[in-house]
């Protein structure tokens, strides 16, 4: 798909630039014209990025606190302009099966989880309204479907996420918002999870970049055909 030549007026947020797949979706939507502002608790990991990302800017910032993020918000309205697109990347695993999980611990995942695509999409959807167009899009993963034995401290999170997003995407859809849910139904290949599947062969895993081209892709997608949910996985991954 064609990108954008007016790169004045392209703004995209990504929430959650981890190293892995975080990190890959700053890299694309740079590479696609956009200015990206940067949102992550670690701010070593962001001042790399920005010297690694061309048009890039770090803002660390707990997306769990609403007050930081429309606080965050303005400020990259100030710096950079009026986001078109936000990613939602953020994410807390924590995982156990249901008679070991603490209360305390299953609310920290919603807050990470859910919580924060409420006070992020809040923060940056009027802007859209106001300019007609915008996308929002959310990375989950395979606990969104189903809850495994030891997810549940975090597929009830995902869960929740996936249907707050049909729920925004019913609501802003109509009004000119994307909102679109890409499921990755897969390993995905950073460094924790290479030492965790040593034994497995390099096409097992889904591939940062990969990821990153396929929300790139959903986010630019024409309105007369757009996509609420998507899901990802290796040739090879069993479904």
């Amino acid at each position: 798909m064609t990108d954008r030549t007016n790169v004045t007026d392209k703004v995209c947020i990504v929430a959650g630039a981890g190293p892995g797949t975080g990190a890959a979706l700053c890299r694309r939507f740079a590479a696609g014209g956009y200015r990206v502002a940067m949102l992550a608790r670690d701010e070593a990991r962001l001042a790399a990025l920005e010297r690694e990302i061309s048009g890039s800017r770090g803002y660390a910032c707990d997306v769990t606190d609403g007050e930081r993020v429309r606080a965050v918000v303005e400020r990259i309205h100030a710096d950079l302009g009026a986001p078109s697109v936000l990613v939602h990347n953020a994410v807390a695993g924590h995982f156990g099966e249901f008679l070991d999980v603490q209360a305390a611990t299953l609310e920290n995942t919603f807050r990470t989880n859910v919580l924060s695509l409420v006070h992020l999409g809040q923060a940056v959807a009027p802007s859209m309204l106001a300019a007609g167009h915008g996308a929002i899009v959310v990375t989950g993963n395979t606990s969104a479907w189903r809850g495994s034995a030891t997810f549940a401290a975090f597929a009830p999170s995902k869960a929740a996420q996936r249907i707050l997003a049909q729920s925004m995407a019913r609501s802003l859809g109509p009004r000119g918002i994307h909102v679109a849910y890409v499921v990755i139904d897969a390993v995905i290949d950073v460094p924790w999870t290479r030492q965790m599947f040593g034994d497995k062969a390099d096409d097992f895993f889904a591939k940062p970049s990969a990821i990153a081209d396929t929300v790139y892709y959903v986010a630019q997608q024409d309105r007369s055909a757009w996509t609420f949910e998507a899901d990802l996985r290796p040739f090879g991954e069993k479904w």
